[in-house]
């Protein structure tokens, strides 16, 4: 069956990175788009990025834009999200989703301490 699993949260000081890994199986991962979102305190659950299939395209929310990365290896169907720059308010749960499914991972805990 289909699974993503990430990987890579922690607790981190305002300013600092991390890197989180959504590891997938049971599809073809070359096929499909990555999209990441977040749920954070008193938000509705957010996109925060997507890659395209191929990985030449990506997008970002705007709370995020310069400061978060996504990036794909198709041939070990892995998908990451480089986070810089890091906000106490980007604190919470971070999800990865094969793009246009139900298909969704039970998400990693980000807590960015000021």
């Amino acid at each position: 069956q289909v699974q993503l699993v990430e990987s890579g949260g922690g607790s981190v000081q305002s300013g600092g990175s991390l890197r989180l890994s959504c590891a997938t199986s049971g599809y073809t991962f070359a096929n499909y788009g990555v999209s990441w979102y977040r749920k954070v305190s008193g938000r509705e659950r957010e996109l925060v990025a997507w890659i395209s299939s191929s990985g030449l395209n990506t997008d970002y929310g705007d709370l995020v834009k310069g400061r978060f990365a996504v990036s794909r290896d198709n041939a070990n169907k892995m998908s990451y999200l480089q986070m810089n720059s890091l906000k106490p308010e980007d604190t919470g749960l971070y999800f990865c989703r094969r793009s246009g499914t139900e298909d969704w991972g039970k998400g990693t805990l980000i807590t960015v301490s000021s």
